[in-house]
């Protein structure tokens, strides 16, 4: 047991966890600052307390690596982990998120001019979402075949029902006496569509959009977990796990991790655009 690491780790997090206090009951002028710096340093000393620990009470690396031991086989490896990103999120993840949402989009308008579709898919839709993952995978990969088709499959079915539920009760948020103004002014159903009701929706459109950004990555890793060509974040993890390289492991993690976070950033920007005067994205200005 290495007692300089667990007081140096200890000491350190006291320090940043004293920063973060004081610039988070700070007067409220820096507020931007506020929020990207108290996060960033709170995970900063959680990366810090892992290395301590597990410098300091010496635990091997087939258990829990260090985040020094990752981040040098992350550098070590970055183009093994780029044709993994591509052929998971890029051809995966990104082409099943694509598929599905266009797919859920064009049903939910459907399903809105349609009483007996909302009755009646609604709830399959509900039974189908509650179906696992583990179940689906399988099946799928041996229609579609190993490649990033099966794995974009997976991907269309898990994102498919989170977005169409949340559109179809999005085009249902507009209040009746702003659809019956819109029937005054002798305006058709796509002129009420495209002017009131799916801007109305967006929040809701955008919050099964959020959603499935993570389910994507999810569905795409665990189907190659049931057959993939020999690239792949679900196949490296699952072959390198087998040899005990858990540093490996971790480095795909970290790629999924920022993958994801980056995905789901990119539709909260995007949403924080459309949605600008939604009472949720004025919050804190």
């Amino acid at each position: 047991m290495d007692f300089e690491w667990l007081l140096g780790s200890l000491a350190t997090i006291l320090a940043i966890s004293y920063v973060n206090l004081q610039v988070a009951n700070g007067d409220g002028r820096d507020q931007a600052i506020s929020r990207f710096f108290v996060p960033v340093m709170f995970g900063v000393g959680l990366l810090v307390l892992w290395e301590g620990l597990v410098q300091g009470l010496g635990v091997p690396s087939v258990i829990l690596p260090a985040p020094s031991a990752i981040w040098a086989k992350f550098l070590q490896s970055t183009h093994t982990l780029w044709i993994d990103f591509v052929q998971t999120f890029v051809k995966g993840a990104l082409s099943g998120y694509v598929m599905g949402t266009i797919a859920a989009f064009a049903v939910a308008l459907l399903v809105d001019r349609s009483d007996f579709l909302r009755r009646g898919l609604l709830p399959v839709g509900n039974f189908m979402a509650a179906l696992p993952i583990i179940g689906i995978a399988p099946i799928l990969v041996m229609w579609f075949g190993f490649d990033w088709q099966s794995k974009a499959a997976v991907v269309v079915v898990m994102v498919f029902f989170p977005i169409l539920v949340n559109t179809v009760e999005g085009l249902r948020a507009t209040e009746r006496m702003q659809r019956d103004l819109m029937k005054t002014y002798a305006a058709s159903y796509w002129q009420t569509l495209f002017k009131l009701r799916l801007p109305a929706a967006m929040p809701f459109i955008f919050n099964g959009l959020k959603i499935a950004t993570t389910l994507a990555l999810i569905g795409a890793i665990v189907a190659e977990f049931f057959g993939s060509p020999i690239k792949g974040m679900g196949f490296r993890i699952s072959t390198e796990v087998g040899r005990l390289a858990l540093d490996m492991v971790w480095a795909e993690i970290l790629v999924a991790a920022i993958a994801g976070s980056a995905f789901y950033g990119l539709v909260a920007l995007i949403e924080r655009r459309v949605t600008f005067w939604h009472p949720s994205q004025r919050r804190g200005r």
